[in-house]
């Protein structure tokens, strides 16, 4: 009887692990560490500057009032003398233009400018950042600080840090609304506890916002928030100034004595001791190469400086540049020519333009505007004499700041008159509706509408002038 072969025993079955992963990045606290130098001092000078006038300009006055106020209540906004109507919405599209194109023309030439040291979300961070450093220590004192057990002095500095914090925002918060409620009112009700609901909303609206951005989020809030560090990229092309390492100078980087002659051991000048990372708010490598993260506020210019200060090498290693430059090893003066390229001057030259048409615009502007609205209740009707009357709605704004007396007169057909009174007083800065009947004759003009035009004009200043159009209707 035949035997059968024996089977081999079948293979165990390999057991592949399973390994998970998430889509987002971890996300680790970064402990910039502070630095000195020129960028730095910059920085700081904009600090200062932006929000002297953020904290003063609400608090100055102008002709009795708030010099700069935004009043939605009222429907007005005074910036010093001047006042703007909803009717001037033109204004603001033309302010919105001018600050789109200085956007592109600032980052053409030099990149993130903006970013890195006058956008809000960097100088908060720089005054809670040095408000964290005054009262936890520097940079290597706060890390072991924070990774410490909680004890009764850990805790006393946690909170006397957040309650500086809360105190810096909820004054951003405060003087926020002072620019759409009147700041010295707003105070009054802040003492006497007599806030409204959305006075009180938006100041700790907005001074949670300032808390939450600039002591906990910061460099998330320009790595996933703003879309700025998305479209940037195409507003930049090889002649744009930005932060550079330079890679040909610096590689192969690596630690070593100050004494060694580093260029035949075959080193590069960068000693690759991190302070450009340790010091970089977004907490990346610029030797990396240019990313979407850097805001270019230059810190790592500064720290690298230093470091090549110390060893006696030549500043600039970072340094701001361009591609084009530091491929073809440019100076100074090669940059500064390619700067001056079609693209940055067709932006200079409309964002010229339009900046001077709008200051043109602005001291030619009528402080008088005039709404001619016909009355549809009477759109025509025959009174004593045979004469035909037509009624309007006249919608006066005098835009300056004290009273003034109009004179009206009507013109565009034979024998046309005005059967009211022709002089009106408008308050300061205020609009009023005037109720005008107008009379013609019967064969004055054709049947149906006939143009005819209303004129204003201020009394003792005949350099302020409206004429309107408006339609005469004849039976």
């Amino acid at each position: 009887m035949a035997q059968t072969a024996p089977q081999p025993e079948k293979a165990a079955a390999k057991v592949i692990p399973i390994q998970e992963s998430s889509l987002y990045e971890s996300h680790k606290k970064i402990y910039a560490r502070s630095v000195t130098g020129v960028f730095a001092n910059w920085r700081w000078a904009l600090v200062w500057i932006t929000q002297a006038l953020y904290y003063g300009l609400c608090w100055l006055e102008w002709n009795g009032r708030q010099a700069v106020l935004f009043d939605i209540v009222e429907r007005k906004f005074y910036v010093f003398g001047l006042v703007f109507w909803p009717q001037d919405v033109f204004y603001l599209a033309i302010l919105l233009i001018i600050s789109a194109l200085a956007l592109f023309l600032f980052t053409a030439v030099a990149g993130r400018l903006f970013c890195g040291y006058a956008c809000p979300q960097t100088v908060y961070t720089e005054v809670f950042m040095w408000v964290e450093k005054l009262i936890e220590g520097d940079r290597a004192t706060r890390m072991k600080f924070d990774a410490a057990p909680m004890s009764a002095g850990k805790l006393t500095r946690k909170t006397a840090k957040h309650a500086a914090w809360v105190v810096i925002a909820l004054w951003t918060g405060f003087t926020f609304v002072g620019y759409f409620s009147p700041i010295k009112t707003l105070a009054g009700s802040v003492m006497g506890w007599q806030l409204g609901p959305w006075e009180t909303f938006w100041i700790f609206f907005y001074g949670f916002a300032t808390w939450g951005n600039a002591g906990f989020m910061r460099e998330q809030v320009c790595k996933y928030m703003c879309p700025y560090a998305r479209f940037q990229g195409v507003m930049f092309d090889p002649d744009t100034l930005i932060v550079t390492y330079d890679a040909e100078r610096g590689e192969p980087r690596g630690a070593r004595s100050k004494k060694l002659d580093y260029k035949a051991a075959g080193k590069g000048d960068c000693v690759d001791c991190g302070i450009c990372v340790q010091v970089c708010p977004t907490g990346i490598d610029i030797r990396e190469g240019l990313q979407y993260e850097c805001i270019g506020c230059s810190a790592c210019i500064d720290a690298c400086d230093q470091v090549m200060d110390k060893m006696s090498y030549p500043r600039g290693l970072i340094r701001y540049s361009t591609e084009h430059a530091i491929a073809e090893h440019w100076g100074r003066k090669q940059i500064i020519t390619h700067i001056l390229r079609p693209r940055t001057l067709l932006y200079g030259a409309i964002l010229s333009a339009i900046v001077i048409a709008a200051a043109v615009g602005l001291t030619l502007r009528q402080p008088l505007k005039v709404d001619v609205i016909r009355d549809r209740a009477t759109l025509t009707r025959e009174v004593e004499g045979g004469l035909i009357e037509n009624v309007y709605r006249l919608q006066i704004m005098n835009l300056a700041e004290e009273p003034r007396r109009f004179a009206l007169s009507v013109t565009g057909l034979k024998g046309l008159q005005i059967d009211t009174d022709p002089i009106v007083e408008i308050p300061a800065a205020a609009t009023q509706a005037v109720s005008v009947r107008v009379r013609a004759e019967a064969d004055a003009g054709k049947r149906g509408s006939n143009r005819i035009h209303f004129e204003i004009r201020a009394l003792n200043h005949d350099e302020i002038f409206v004429r309107e159009k408006a339609s005469f209707l004849l039976p």
